[in-house]
């Protein structure tokens, strides 16, 4: 059976002698030196480990479809990071099965033929002369070392454990089991620890997040003249995740002052002043989908005025307190408490708030001017594994192989009368990526300076 076409209602019609003209005249482009994807070895050890949890249980992992953006045009495709996970990426509508019998088979939307039908050149949404070339099968199966199918060949009756919620056809199609709940779960929990590959794959982003902080740097003369700098900078460090990467991995946050005290500040529209701070919250993804998350504040007049010093290096001790926190068998909550703790006695030294830190700790009073966690796992997703049970998790231990975030901050409100004037509209976040090791942790981001003394210098040699 032939599938529709995706094609508009304002398409110019085919005549018969232009479809069969179409069909003919093409040279053999069929590829010859298609390698598999370096990603394979490993992502078939998670496929086995996947099968080996769910012994003899049909396992169905779909890619995620294609999403409108505005009318006709779609978003660029990411594939669920599950997916990306097992297989290496991906294209839209893909799914991936595993069989009773642990055998992997990967149901693919293949390169439309040129000599039948006018899905290459006519189809909006799949066709290759819009939207590019897909592999055929032999190329799909030699990239992923998978067998692959045609995904009309896919049969989602079968009693299986679904990854639900990514793509609407198949969770129509096949029937909801009691399982479904704990094979998601399991799916974001296997990622937590992250193998040689994924640690690599981190510090390359890292390293390229890096560059993009000393792009914006080097950029603030002419944003700081701009109306909106922000979008500026914005602009610039998201030319650097294109060029080394497949994106940013969130939308970027470019907060100028007291635009920093609003925690997912990405309108971005603001002009930038310099006598303020700046909060850039940016991180690439690379190609292979893995993403860094680093924040840094500075201030776009180059030098921290005295107020700005002291609330800076506050956050700095909260920071330092919690990476000493990170080692194997320590509790994943523990860096955030200890993080607070230090914020917590900041905060009475300075007369803001009253009680000691065990008080204000249990009182969680402090939490008017830190509000959020202060870190979260990272990996494909910039929040990763985060459908993983809290006891293996958040209430859970951690291990050499996880890769964190440690981002204490101060967020003081441009309204709140509880604080003097000078520290209202002020927001600052120190945010770094750590792997933990054998023996404790290893800073990946420490391309990017931390102290006060640093950042000033280091602003210093890129202006």
């Amino acid at each position: 059976m032939t599938e529709p076409l995706n094609i508009g209602s304002h398409d110019l019609p085919i005549t018969e002698k232009l479809a069969a003209f179409m069909r003919t005249g093409w040279a053999d482009t069929r590829r010859v030196d298609v390698a598999a994807l370096p990603i394979a070895p490993w992502a078939a050890k998670r496929r086995a480990a996947l099968a080996a949890r769910f012994p003899g249980e049909r396992l169905v992992v779909p890619a995620g479809t294609l999403k409108v953006r505005s009318n006709d045009s779609d978003y660029r495709f990411r594939p669920h990071s599950a997916y990306a996970y097992l297989t290496g990426a991906g294209e839209p509508d893909d799914v991936l099965v595993i069989e009773p019998s642990g055998e992997s088979v990967l149901y693919v939307r293949p390169r439309s033929p040129r000599e039948e039908g006018q899905e290459f050149y006519r189809d909006r949404r799949y066709g290759e002369f819009w939207a590019g070339r897909r592999p055929d099968l032999a190329e799909a199966a030699e990239l992923y070392q998978i067998e692959c199918r045609h995904i009309r060949d896919l049969e989602l009756e079968k009693p299986a454990r679904v990854l639900r919620g990514v793509d609407a056809s198949v969770d129509a199609r096949a029937p909801r089991g009691e399982g479904d709940a704990e094979f998601e779960s399991f799916l974001s929990e296997m990622r937590l620890v992250k193998d040689e590959w994924e640690v690599g794959e981190l510090r390359s982003a890292v390293d390229a997040t890096v560059r993009g902080f000393e792009d914006v740097v080097r950029a603030l003369p002419q944003a700081v003249g701009h109306p909106r700098g922000e979008r500026y900078l914005e602009g610039v460090f998201g030319l650097r995740a294109r060029l080394e990467g497949n994106a940013v991995g969130y939308e970027s946050i470019v907060a100028s002052g007291s635009h920093a005290c609003v925690l997912h500040w990405i309108r971005n529209d603001g002009a930038l002043h310099a006598g303020d701070l700046l909060l850039l919250d940016a991180g690439v993804e690379s190609d292979t989908l893995y993403t860094a998350d680093v924040t840094r504040t500075f201030p776009l007049s180059g030098r921290f005025s005295a107020v700005q010093r002291q609330a800076y290096e506050l956050v700095y001790e909260a920071q330092e307190a919690a990476i000493a926190t990170l080692r194997p068998g320590a509790r994943f909550r523990d860096f955030h408490l200890a993080a607070m703790r230090v914020i917590c006695d900041g905060l009475r030294d300075w007369g803001l708030l009253k009680g000691s830190a065990d008080e204000l700790m249990e009182t969680g009073l402090y939490r008017r001017y830190t509000l959020c966690s202060s870190g979260h796992m990272l990996g494909l997703d910039v929040h990763d594994c985060a459908k993983s049970r809290a006891e293996v998790y958040l209430d859970g231990v951690l291990e050499e192989g996880h890769v964190l975030t440690v981002e204490p901050g101060l967020y003081f409100q441009p309204d709140d009368l509880t604080l003097p004037e000078e520290l209202r509209g002020m927001g600052i976040r120190i945010e770094d990526d750590l792997v933990v090791t054998a023996d404790g942790s290893a800073l990946l981001s420490s391309g990017l300076p931390r102290r006060a003394d640093e950042i000033e210098s280091w602003m210093s040699v890129l202006s």
